[in-house]
């Protein structure tokens, strides 16, 4: 049996996972309320393995710091800093200053095909956009699972999540608002043929 791989990916309406130099949002696009972050909290609570790319890495050191000095101090950052996590990377040398996260070099197709394979533990992606676009394009991916925020951010957004992704047929499995106005879609991708 392998493991269960998710992509978890968090936007606004028009299809953005950031915002350039030029917009203010703030962090989760300043609509962080308390469901949603009860939410996120109970998503990490369970037993799993996070997976990263390289880039999303180095931004997460960034913003949060590493594990002996963290620079963000609340639930769900650190229960995401604890969870063993593997790092995908033709780049990056080791040690990695996370204290539960190991290096893994190569392709991510052929990484992530091995990890679900071996791992125990159901894997979970936050981010990682590139990565887990060619991921989902070699069947990998199980669940794709985006939260909305409810902003369109059409003259700062950037990083668009699916932006020069293969086509996919997908299944809704689960649905869910939070603070009346977030929506949470799981949903099973079948690349499109």
């Amino acid at each position: 049996m392998t493991a269960t791989y998710t992509f978890d990916i968090f936007c606004t309406l028009d299809g953005f996972g950031s915002y350039d130099e030029n917009g203010d949002w703030g962090g989760y696009w300043g609509k962080a309320g308390p469901e949603f972050l009860e939410r996120r909290l109970d998503s990490y609570n369970s037993e799993q393995r996070l997976v990263l790319g390289a880039n999303t890495y180095r931004l997460f050191l960034d913003i949060l710091g590493p594990s002996s000095a963290p620079k963000v101090d609340d639930p769900v950052n650190n229960r995401m800093m604890a969870m063993p996590s593997t790092v995908v990377s033709t780049t990056l040398d080791g040690p990695l200053d996370w204290a539960n996260a190991t290096l893994a070099h190569g392709d991510a197709v052929d990484v992530v095909a091995r990890l679900k394979e071996e791992s125990d533990l159901p894997l979970r992606s936050h981010g990682s956009l590139a990565m887990n676009r060619a991921l989902m394009a070699a069947g990998l991916v199980d669940r794709v699972q985006v939260t909305i925020f409810p902003v369109i951010s059409g003259r700062t957004g950037s990083d668009p999540i699916f932006g020069g992704a293969a086509d996919f047929d997908l299944e809704l499995l689960e649905s869910r608002t939070l603070d009346g106005n977030t929506q949470e879609l799981v949903y099973r991708p079948t690349l499109h043929t």
